[in-house]
């Protein structure tokens, strides 16, 4: 048994509810280290440049978002044309020239897109935040749209990647069917079917879950929650009370290389710790270690993969 399994409550003591997003358990699920980076470290170890892909993504998500918000009569593929512009982020383009076309080919995602939908059909939420508990869990995150249709609610979530998707991306996802599960719970209206909305293709991808499977979603996140947790709890027993010599006598905590390096204005890099928080969140290299923010402080990811300039996710 490792140390995290065998780290139990003591009898008839309550456990803390772990807080958590979608996307932090999908981070523990993915690579360890880098779910340490994320949420264990602090300071939080210098990000690498930010990606292109993920501009256009946050752009085209921000303008759709506020088309909905716009009163019905200015709800026209022009008006989503516009906010896009305004809206438009910059980051991570080779170039003025490629952050321009891309603009163009976003400009023309969104105007398509809103050009398919009802305007007068008000969405349930827009960009809505919902959260759910579970004896183990308190999960929350945010739905970019979620609809009514007839008597249930159904999440819809946008996707502007270059990747088509298939159904089994519906199904299978932990994010969509917790947001579900949540959802249905804050409303008091079931809601059990989720949906990609595939913009570069314009394909919609359903799934309808049934209780029982949600369920299972739902029991998932429950137990790489009770991992994290552990894991996390004997991160901050050893790292985040660290006291050696000066700063021991002076009663004040020990500060790690990172600390210092933020200080002097140097990116920050990850926490110096023992060997057993090492071993505890290990790398999973793969082809996903090129994309990582973390990468530079990572030596298994920097040989799993070529290094990937700031662009290469645009479909060029």
């Amino acid at each position: 048994m490792s140390a995290v399994q065998g780290q139990l409550p003591l009898e008839g003591m309550p456990r803390r509810l772990y807080s958590c997003t979608p996307s932090r358990l999908n981070t523990w699920l993915d690579c360890r280290r880098r779910y340490r980076f994320t949420y264990l470290d602090r300071p939080q170890p210098a990000k690498g440049p930010a990606w292109a892909h993920n501009s256009v993504g946050a752009s085209v998500h921000n303008a759709l978002a506020g088309w909905w918000r716009e009163p019905y009569e200015r709800r026209t593929p022009l008006t989503a044309s516009i906010l896009l512009t305004n809206g438009w982020i910059k980051e991570g383009f080779r170039d003025a020239e490629q952050s321009g076309r891309w603009l163009g080919r976003a400009r023309d995602l969104v105007s398509g897109y809103v050009a398919t939908l009802d305007p007068s059909d008000d969405p349930v939420g827009v960009e809505r935040t919902v959260a759910t508990r579970t004896k183990v869990i308190a999960v929350s995150g945010r739905i970019d749209r979620l609809d009514r249709r007839g008597d249930e609610l159904v999440v819809v979530d946008y996707k502007t990647g270059r990747r088509p998707l298939t159904q089994d991306d519906a199904r299978s996802s932990l994010a969509l069917a917790v947001y579900a599960v949540a959802a249905s719970a804050m409303m008091r209206t079931p809601c059990r079917t989720v949906e990609l909305h595939h913009l570069p293709t314009g394909e919609i991808v359903e799934w309808r879950h049934t209780e029982e499977s949600l369920g299972r979603h739902l029991r998932r996140a429950e137990e790489v929650a009770t991992e994290a947790a552990a894991a996390d709890e004997r991160y901050r027993e050893v790292v985040a009370t660290p006291r050696s010599g000066r700063a021991a006598r002076d009663g004040q905590p020990a500060t790690s290389r990172s600390g210092r390096e933020a200080r002097d204005g140097q990116p920050a890099g990850p926490a110096q710790v023992p060997a057993e928080i090492d071993e505890l969140f290990p790398p999973s290299p793969g082809p996903l270690c090129s994309w990582c923010d973390f990468r530079r402080h990572c030596a298994e990811g920097l040989s799993a993969g070529p290094e990937r300039l700031p662009w290469d996710g645009l479909a060029e």
